[in-house]
């Protein structure tokens, strides 16, 4: 099954799909996409990980995030990637511009993963429109992977507030 939850930034996304992974009652493999380049970055990191069971591996990958869900799916698996967006922003800062296209699109192509695979992202398209031209494409190429990905996946779940609403699919 394929799932993403959005929401915007503290919202409880992270903590819904944690939640759906311990549930599901499978090995988890937490994938994190977030890079410690600076001292708000890393205490964020140490929060997320504070959280996390023990017993979950985590697998760090900024970039290769299909290579990477190929390599860790298994039928006996739920694999956690949190998140899209500090992904995206990754392969837009990426010294290759190429990049961005090639990993967005074998991302989508990724939809006949064995196992559970949940993607948490930030939605942030709700504000206003940005002044700065990369802010821009930012919250463009977000809004079109969240839209690539909401049709292929089996659940879509939107968090505010600590509170789940269910676009598709249910949740358990």
């Amino acid at each position: 099954m394929l799932s993403l939850v959005l929401g915007g930034a503290r919202s409880g996304k992270s903590a819904l799909a944690e939640r759906l992974a311990i549930a599901s009652g499978r090995e988890v493999v937490y994938v994190a996409t977030a890079q410690a380049l600076d001292a708000e970055m890393s205490e964020r990191i140490a929060h997320h990980r504070s959280r996390r069971p023990t017993g979950w591996r985590l697998v760090e990958e900024p970039l290769a995030l299909a290579d990477t869900l190929a390599s860790h799916a298994r039928d006996d698996r739920f694999v956690l990637v949190d998140c899209l967006t500090l992904w995206l922003s990754n392969l837009l800062g990426a010294e290759d511009a190429s990049r961005f296209e090639r990993e967005r699109d074998a991302l989508l192509q990724a939809r006949a993963l064995p196992g559970d695979v949940c993607f948490v992202s930030n939605e942030v398209g709700l504000g206003i429109t940005p002044l700065g031209e990369l802010t821009r494409r930012f919250v463009d190429e977000a809004g079109r992977l969240h839209q690539a990905l909401a049709q292929r996946c089996d659940r879509v779940v939107f968090v505010a507030a600590g509170l789940p609403l269910t676009l598709k699919g249910t949740l358990p």
